[in-house]
C-alpha cells in the first residue's frame, strides 16, 4: 500500500558506489595508492551487487 515510501535499493547502491569512486579518486590524487586500491575493491563489490539486482529484475 505504501510502496512509494520504500527506498529504491538500486538507487542507494548507486549512490554508495559513486561515493566510493570519489573517495578513491581523492586518495589517488593525494598519492595514497593503498587506500585507493582498497576503496576501488569495495566499489567493485558494490557494482557487483548492482549488477545482481539488475539481473534479478
Amino acid at each position: 500500500m505504501l510502496g512509494f515510501l520504500k527506498g529504491d535499493p538500486k538507487k542507494k547502491l548507486q549512490k554508495a558506489y559513486e561515493a566510493k569512486l570519489a573517495k578513491a579518486l581523492d586518495a589517488q590524487r593525494n598519492g595514497d595508492l593503498r587506500t585507493h586500491g582498497t576503496l576501488m575493491e569495495e566499489a567493485e563489490k558494490i557494482y557487483a551487487d548492482i549488477q545482481a539486482l539488475e539481473k534479478k529484475n
